[in-house]
């Protein structure tokens, strides 16, 4: 029940994440329901690859495909003025899917008996991936890479769940909350990781 749940929110938070964004950058119909489906799944796709599962175990998430469709429906057809909002809600909805698919992830290489090293990559590209193939489909920077505090979040999932700190239901909603309001936090704190810039060297 737990998976299940965690699955849905994340599915609806970052498709509706991948469709506002293509509405930003003037995609069509086709290109806002591509970005919004490569959001959603994206991250699960590029975890399967690396951890040993077949990429075409997606292709049984039918209910997780057809969430994510009309998700991505109701965002097109919801009214232009009220998505002008969306940057202040926009990183609430991120920071949701990437909480919900971390832990996700993390959960999914615990099933398949991985080292902690596995499950904290499994959290991170779960719960980063599609939103790096989204940003790079945009033609954006990747936010996971930026100064901002994003994937950090992931990989504390990871450690939390892989050291077994996190195993019933109430424990993964608990840490799931958290996650949550850290990066939200990280977002309106402007919490950043060191950083090192060279454009002043190149001159």
């Amino acid at each position: 029940m737990t998976w299940e749940v965690l699955s849905i929110i994340g599915t609806i938070a970052f498709a509706i994440s991948g469709a506002v964004i293509a509405m930003e950058e003037e995609y069509d119909i086709l290109g806002v329901y591509t970005l919004g489906i490569v959001t959603a799944f994206g991250g699960g796709a590029i975890r399967n690859l690396l951890i040993g599962v077949p990429v075409s175990a997606l292709w049984n998430q039918s209910m997780y495909f057809t969430i994510a469709f009309l998700t991505i429906t109701a965002v097109f057809l919801f009214p232009s003025n009220l998505l002008k909002h969306w940057n202040r809600w926009g990183n609430l909805t991120d920071a949701i899917g990437l909480s919900a698919f971390a832990i996700q992830g993390a959960l999914f290489a615990v099933r398949m008996q991985h080292p902690i090293s596995a499950v904290i990559v499994a959290a991170v590209l779960t719960g980063s991936g599609g939103g790096i193939v989204r940003d790079l489909l945009a033609g954006r920077k990747p936010l996971v890479f930026k100064e901002e505090i994003y994937a950090v979040w992931a990989i504390l999932i990871g450690a939390v769940i892989g050291m077994g700190f996190a195993q019933s239901a109430w424990q993964l909603y608990a840490l799931f909350i958290l996650v949550t309001l850290l990066r939200v936090c990280s977002y309106i704190y402007k919490w950043k990781l060191p950083n090192k810039q060279l454009k002043s060297l190149a001159k």
